[in-house]
Order: structure tokens, then C-alpha cells, then sequence
């Protein structure tokens, strides 16, 4: 049983556990949502408090991990990366599923989870084109323990967003 731990535990996070946020909490955190760059005077008229204290309040959300970053939303056309495909990789074993994770410092993955259901892994995948694509699916079906990969490219975009803190 060791072993199968040991295997697993590389895939595993650790349980999720709700951060206690207030009503102020949540309209900063969607304020933030639709706007990072708000400054902490401009959160402060929208929550009714000082902005040391948004200050106090985005500096605890931020170690507690709520906020994981402040990023720019980028469009991936624009960038030249205009196929978008969610790619469905079922494997043999947990080993075989960790050398799936070798591939989120790839440019064109922008997102990696383990999944349940007809799949171990779902990729979100935004190539240059269909040579860049066929030539990361062939990266991934030449992998020891990938049994089949499903592919499913996006026409169009209607949304696209994070969580909502309500």
C-alpha cells in the first residue's frame, strides 16, 4: 500500500477547505474579478472602507490563498494561438498519469486536470495551428501507459471566466 501512496500522492493535492470570507471580502475579490488593476482607493469607495484597510484585506486574501495572482487576461488569437482544443487522455496507471504533468510548462497548455469519468486527464490546449497540435498529440500518444487520446477542438468562445466569490 506504500508504494500505491507514494504514486499517488505526486498527483493528490491536499483537500480543499473554504476560506471564512465576509460580504466586504466577496466585493473586493469580484470587484478584483473584473477589474485587477482597481486600486486600493478606488476598492475603498466601492466596499465603504479606508483603503489601508482593503490594503489589510487583499494582503490576507492573498496568503490565504484566495487570491492566487494578479494576471493579465490575454487573448490567445491575438497572440497567434488561434486552435483551442481540450484534449481527453486516458492512461493505464497513476504512473502514467504523473508523466502527463511534464507538460504544464508547455506554452500552449494553459490548463491540466486530472478528471473522473471516460478520462484520467483533461488538457486545455491553445495551439498555433493544426501542425502545432497534431505534433503535441503525437508527444502525448507516444508516452508509455496513454491508452487513447479524445480530442475536442472549440469553434467559438461565448465564456470564459474564474469562479465568482459570491
Amino acid at each position: 500500500m506504500d508504494g500505491l501512496n507514494k504514486e499517488t500522492d505526486v498527483i493528490r493535492q491536499a483537500r480543499h477547505q473554504p476560506a471564512e470570507l465576509d460580504q466586504i471580502d466577496r466585493k473586493i475579490l469580484g470587484a478584483l474579478a473584473a477589474d485587477a488593476s482597481r486600486s486600493y482607493a478606488e476598492l475603498s469607495k466601492i466596499v465603504n472602507l479606508s483603503a489601508p484597510a482593503v490594503h489589510d484585506r487583499v494582503k490576507r486574501l492573498k496568503r490565504d490563498g484566495v487570491i492566487k495572482g494578479t494576471v493579465a487576461k490575454l487573448d490567445g488569437c491575438k497572440l497567434g494561438r488561434t486552435l483551442l482544443t481540450f484534449l481527453v487522455v486516458d492512461t493505464s496507471s497513476y504512473s502514467a498519469t504523473r508523466n502527463l504533468l511534464k507538460f504544464s510548462d508547455r506554452a500552449e497548455v494553459e490548463e491540466l486536470h486530472t478528471v473522473a469519468g471516460d478520462g484520467c486527464v483533461l488538457i486545455k490546449v491553445r495551439a498555433v495551428d493544426t501542425e502545432g497540435l497534431e505534433s503535441f498529440l503525437m508527444e502525448i500518444q507516444s508516452l508509455e501507459g496513454v491508452r487513447s487520446v479524445r480530442s475536442y477542438i472549440t469553434l467559438s468562445t461565448f465564456l470564459e471566466r474564474g469562479p465568482a466569490p459570491e
